[in-house]
């Protein structure tokens, strides 16, 4: 697979020549912690171990599926059921489910609207139906409360049929916008996710702790 390395933004700034930022949601604007689901499903009864089936750099292909959109939430909670206690609610896996999602990152989401005056901002996002009714509902207590409001265009795993590090979806955006390529930035937390994007043409930052956000943008 074709490779340059991705800027770390360690004493960096995002390139003068960038007009256009397609930002990830978690670990970028969004806090999450595969922990507190992890240990949700456990406290459920779970059979299998969810350190295992799902984490950050390893999922089992239920979860892969959701999030393309290619099952129904009702179909994931059906697939989980066969790991958990017959009295389990649908109410207790979605909330287990959905522990993942500590909130977003009230800095990150202000800088946001600044940047607005610079460039124009995408959110590309892996995510699944039960986890974006939940994240939609949170980005109301950070003004002006609504993804379509923020970004240019907000984009979802779940409903592109599509999942990164997958090829294709970074050139759908791509498309879709008739963005150009070298003069767009990608910021994931994720190298996978940026070397897949680094296959569409698209220049890449990687988004680490080490680094507040505003930083990489010079502020």
């Amino acid at each position: 697979m074709p490779h340059r390395d991705a800027y770390e933004f360690m004493n960096q700034q995002v390139p003068k020549h960038i007009n256009t930022v397609i930002f990830d949601l978690g670990g970028v604007l969004f806090d999450i912690d595969y922990r507190l689901t992890q240990e949700a499903f456990q406290k459920l009864g779970s059979t299998a171990d969810f350190q295992t089936v799902y984490s950050q750099q390893k999922q089992a292909g239920i979860f892969d599926e959701m999030e393309k959109g290619n099952i129904s939430p009702a179909q994931f909670r059906a697939g989980l059921r066969e790991w958990l206690p017959s009295a389990v609610t649908d109410e207790q896996i979605n909330s287990a489910w959905n522990a993942i999602l500590v909130g977003f990152r009230a800095r990150e989401i202000a800088l946001l609207s600044r940047l607005k005056e610079r460039y124009d901002i995408f959110l590309l996002s892996n995510t699944n139906e039960i986890h974006l009714g939940q994240v939609l509902e949170m980005i109301k207590m950070h003004p002006p409360g609504d993804m379509d409001k923020i970004f240019t265009k907000a984009y979802y795993s779940c409903r592109m049929g599509l999942r990164k590090p997958d090829r294709s979806i970074y050139e759908v955006v791509i498309q879709e916008n008739k963005l150009n390529p070298s003069t767009t930035i990608f910021i994931d937390d994720l190298l996978p996710n940026l070397e897949g994007a680094q296959l569409a043409g698209l220049q890449t930052l990687h988004c680490t702790p080490l680094v507040k956000l505003e930083e990489y943008f010079g502020e």
